[in-house]
């Protein structure tokens, strides 16, 4: 199923107001937790995953096989192109014409392959969105059972120990919250209809409401 394990998972989980301790936490505490580690490692995700497969096995395999085609077809092209580049007298003007067709079939390619895999994205993203639509809850929940102060993303710092690490606790908290998720789709569902619906998820009570990009 290479072409699922491709989808963009970190696209659906940007939820950095999340990561923000209440200003009223006990201790002057340090803590990491990677959001997208934490929705990647929960139960119902892991569960999702599977029956998107399942269920858009036949598309799945389709743009497996197509993206191979493409690769193939593209090949020649290429080398045909790199040749030309070596060749005596290449100019920009000369190759010009082959790389804009590789870039149209490029293009042509990528386009397919979308719709092919636009119903299982599809899938994918709403069951996310579920289990985000908890994110900061969990994350509340443990930052305050820790009385953590200050909490930060992975990639914010050079280093930490392995104890300031809550990744794995807002994951335990999202499995209580979040126990399993739905992949069948509304017609009328659209992204980020779940944090819409849910607003105090976004951001604990006791900070500034924010703004979150998908």
């Amino acid at each position: 199923m290479s072409t699922l394990s491709k989808l963009a998972l970190a696209a659906a989980l940007v939820a950095p107001a999340a990561l923000v301790a209440p200003a009223a936490a006990q201790v002057n505490g340090v803590a990491v937790a990677d959001p997208q580690g934490a929705i990647g490692n929960t139960r119902a995700w892991a569960a999702a995953r599977t029956q998107i497969q399942t269920t858009y096995k036949a598309q799945i395999d389709q743009a497996d096989a197509r993206s191979r085609a493409i690769q193939a077809e593209l090949q020649p092209l290429v080398t045909q192109f790199q040749t030309a580049q070596r060749a005596p007298g290449a100019t920009e003007a000369s190759l010009r014409p082959q790389l804009q067709a590789i870039q149209a079939k490029q293009t042509a390619g990528q386009q397919e392959l979308a719709r092919l895999t636009a119903p299982a994205e599809r899938a994918q993203a709403y069951a996310i969105e579920q289990i985000q639509a908890r994110l900061g809850e969990a994350v509340q929940t443990v930052v305050r059972q820790r009385n953590v102060s200050l909490l930060v993303s992975p990639q914010a710092v050079l280093f930490t120990q392995p104890t300031a690490d809550i990744t794995a606790a807002v994951t335990t908290e999202l499995d209580r919250l979040v126990p399993s998720v739905s992949t069948a789709v509304p017609a009328n569902w659209q992204p980020g209809q779940q944090q819409a619906a849910r607003p105090a998820a976004a951001a604990p009570a006791t900070t500034p409401a924010r703004t979150g990009g998908r």
